[in-house]
């Protein structure tokens, strides 16, 4: 039998809920890509809010300590000479390679030089990462758990430097051949493929965030369009323990006839599957708040904030260069999507917001 579906050989109860999470996996992949396909007012925002959810989740899960806020405001006003620090050139490494993804992922196929690529892109900003970025590991290295207050634990030693070459191009060379074949469920073969990459590490460094994104990348190629606009890695941070313990399970028996993936086939399935109920409530809960606006109308509805209650003259003066007629449309599609309220009538109507928008 191959080496890597006997790994996937699970018992019948294990075998029942790995269908189950696939089914309703696949259900919601149907149904958002209809609603993808009709409607994206709120996709937009959807997307950024994700896109520094999984930055801050992945960099963070590997000991950076930059909060969600904090590189928000950090991307807003990036400049590459400004990279002081070396969560900064990770957070900014991250973000790159994120993007480089999320907009090229269909043109870009999974091979030995094009994962080294990405790997060099991701630590293209990181000076302690100069000598050995897009390059296999020349040094021993172990899976490291990185917990807050930056207490370390070693979680699991991994392939040796002379075996990762060839490793890597028979885990490569099947992942290929079984998403083209179709003969596995592609989410199992991505699971198993996330699973050997980590058990092997073959960078020196960043082979957990690199993990994370090509793990993005293969459920994008296969279809799995949601994880564009909710983070997988940061449900990944919120369950690190159960994370690193699914993993450790499988290498109990590493390289053994016995090695088995059912934990942490079931921590993967289970977290997309948590992944499409948590991007449920944020599509409905911003749709309900109002959802995507512009940045015009994202400064006005600061303005209000800052200054409510505020009259329509108010805001004309504070943005002289907004013609009124548009100012005008701008506060009646604010009300329509709830971002604002109007109190009053005529000349004397005013503009709130509740607090918690």
């Amino acid at each position: 039998m191959d080496k890597y579906i006997k790994k996937l050989s699970f018992d019948f109860p294990v075998q029942q809920k790995v269908l189950q999470l696939i089914s309703q996996i696949d259900t919601y992949k149907g149904k958002w890509h209809a609603l993808e396909q009709k409607e994206n007012k709120y996709l937009k925002e959807l997307r950024q809010i994700a896109a520094v959810e999984s930055i801050g989740s992945s960099t963070r899960i590997e000991g950076a300590t930059m909060t969600d806020k904090e590189i928000e405001k950090f991307l807003s006003g990036f400049q590459v000479k400004n990279l002081q620090t070396r969560d900064e050139q990770e957070v900014m490494g991250y973000y790159d390679t994120l993007q480089l993804i999320l907009e090229n992922y269909d043109a870009i196929p999974l091979t030995e030089n094009h994962i080294k690529q990405l790997h060099q892109n991701m630590l293209k900003y990181s000076d302690k990462d100069t000598r050995h970025r897009g390059h296999y590991k020349t040094l021993s290295n172990k899976v490291v758990a990185t917990y807050p207050g930056g207490k370390q634990k070693v979680i699991f030693n991994t392939t040796e430097v002379h075996l990762v070459e060839k490793e890597m191009q028979e885990l490569i060379r099947w992942t290929n051949e079984q998403l083209k074949k179709k003969e596995i469920h592609p989410l199992l073969v991505i699971a198993l493929f996330v699973y050997e990459f980590l058990s092997i590490h073959p960078f020196q460094d960043g082979n957990g965030r690199l993990s994370r994104l090509l793990t993005t990348f293969l459920l994008l190629q296969n279809g799995y369009d949601f994880v564009k606009y909710v983070s997988f890695e940061n449900l990944i941070e919120q369950a690190k323990k159960d994370y690193y313990r699914a993993l450790m399970e499988g290498q109990k028996n590493r390289n053994k006839p016995d090695e088995n993936i059912a934990a942490w086939t079931l921590f993967f399935l289970e977290k997309l599957y948590e992944l499409t109920r948590k991007l449920e409530v944020k599509y409905e809960t911003l749709k309900a708040k109002g959802g995507y606006l512009n940045d015009r109308q994202k400064n006005i509805l600061a303005f209000i904030r800052r200054n409510q209650p505020v009259k329509i003259s108010d805001i004309a003066k504070a943005f002289p260069d907004i013609n009124i007629h548009t100012l005008k449309k701008d506060l009646q599609y604010m009300k329509r999507e709830k971002a604002v309220r109007s109190i009053g009538k005529g000349k004397g109507t005013v503009y709130i917001i509740d607090m918690d928008k």
